[in-house]
């Protein structure tokens, strides 16, 4: 049975070797002018730094292209590409296609991950895009585990699941809580909106407090709880699965680093003794419920859910 590659985002260049001490393979990084809810905006200078700790730590590191691109920024793609082939960067997520169309000319031999967030839902699109030149999909985070099993199944390329932290709901490109506090009283209420972090939409109906952020690239309203499935995971290690991603954003790098360790030990048993791994996992969640922020509630999101067609 082959391991699974562990993939966190860390927060900042100083979390690299930490982080790959506690058993991360690989990590995202990315500056927000061209990447999608990173955990941490990433100059030129420290994506270079960063790279440069991962590889003399024998870890890889992922660039986010995944931005949504106007015509204003599509000029710059080429130049961003090739400044990632010179820092030796192990793939570049797109999921826009000018990044495809750029990358064929400025820099065929780059790896490319596809990740549209909501449309990688079946392994017949995850080989269109693999034929296009991406080596790895993404996967949605709102398909179930027999679908995910299905799909890596039949999938011709590497297959990528996020395991842990919270789902995006909603993004628009434009600035949207202004809009959303003249509401207010009718539809939600945005709380401390003048804030950088700590924003929330409530919805009372359903009693869900809903993260809210805006940066260069629009609005965004993530899931009012964090997936969690440590104790889940042989499914989709049998079926081998290459990647599981922990997505830190807004998060502390003190719980990303602990949440680390906990999913690499998990990993590991599973893998090497499964017996083992069924005797601890209840206990290697109960560890993460102990240090999960008081509004975040842990669920398994999509996974087990039945599918509706």
């Amino acid at each position: 049975m082959t391991k699974p590659e562990l993939l966190v985002t860390p927060k900042s260049v100083e979390d690299i070797i930490p982080l790959a001490d506690a058993g991360a393979d690989a990590f995202i990084v990315g500056e927000q002018r061209y990447g999608l809810r990173l955990a941490a905006d990433f100059s030129k200078d420290e994506v270079k730094e960063a790279i440069q700790l991962a590889h003399e730590n024998g870890k890889k590191v992922y660039v986010a292209m995944n931005a949504i691109f106007h015509n204003e920024k599509v000029e710059e793609l080429a130049d961003y590409l090739l400044f990632l082939q010179e820092v030796q960067a192990d793939a570049v997520i797109f999921g826009d296609p000018a990044v495809l169309m750029a990358a064929r000319e400025a820099t065929p031999n780059m790896n490319l991950h596809w990740s549209t967030e909501t449309t990688a839902t079946n392994w017949y699109t995850c080989n269109y895009w693999g034929r296009k030149g991406a080596k790895r999909a993404i996967l949605a985070r709102e398909i179930n585990m027999d679908a995910i099993v299905e799909m890596k199944e039949n999938a011709e390329v590497e297959i990528e699941v996020q395991v842990h932290g919270m789902m995006t709901m909603f993004q628009s490109k434009r600035s949207l809580l202004g809009n959303y506090y003249e509401y207010q009283g009718k539809v939600m209420e945005v709380e401390n909106r003048k804030q950088e972090h700590n924003m929330f939409l409530h919805d009372k109906e359903r009693e869900n407090k809903y993260p809210i952020f805006e940066d260069e690239n629009g609005t965004h309203i993530m899931s009012p709880n964090d997936i969690c499935i440590i104790d889940e995971l042989q499914e989709m290690i049998e079926a081998g699965v290459d990647s599981f991603k922990i997505d830190g954003i807004l998060k502390s790098p003190e719980y990303i680093l602990e949440v680390t360790k906990l999913y690499r030990k998990a990993i590991d048993l599973c893998v090497e003794d499964p017996d083992q791994y069924e005797d601890e996992k209840d206990e290697l969640l109960s560890k993460i419920e102990e240090i999960q922020p008081a509004n975040r509630p842990l669920d398994t999101g999509f996974f087990f859910k039945e599918t509706v067609y």
